[in-house]
């Protein structure tokens, strides 16, 4: 699942992934967990302004579901475009 957003001229591109393991000792799930991988795009361009990055839950622990991971990437990343422009003011 992808989706793109615009947030204070950026674009905001959230992927989700699936079927990964945090550690290498992990025993496989019986469901899978998500990933939510998010690029910030300069505004007018489809440069990444930072290389993505990859969220999950609290603790190092996945999403329970697709949209859990999309939610949660969407909120991480209009919080980074927040933080990136207010360093840009100062």
């Amino acid at each position: 699942m992808n989706q793109t957003y615009e947030y204070n001229g950026y674009t905001l591109q959230i992927a989700i992934e699936s079927d990964f393991q945090t550690r290498k000792d992990a025993h496989v799930a019986r469901t899978p967990g998500y990933v939510a991988v998010v690029r910030i795009c300069e505004p007018g361009t489809r440069l990444s302004r930072i290389s993505p990055l990859r969220f999950v839950e609290k603790a190092g622990h996945p999403f329970v579901s697709e949209s859990d991971a999309l939610n949660g990437g969407y909120h991480a990343a209009r919080t980074l475009v927040d933080d990136l422009s207010q360093r840009d003011i100062h």
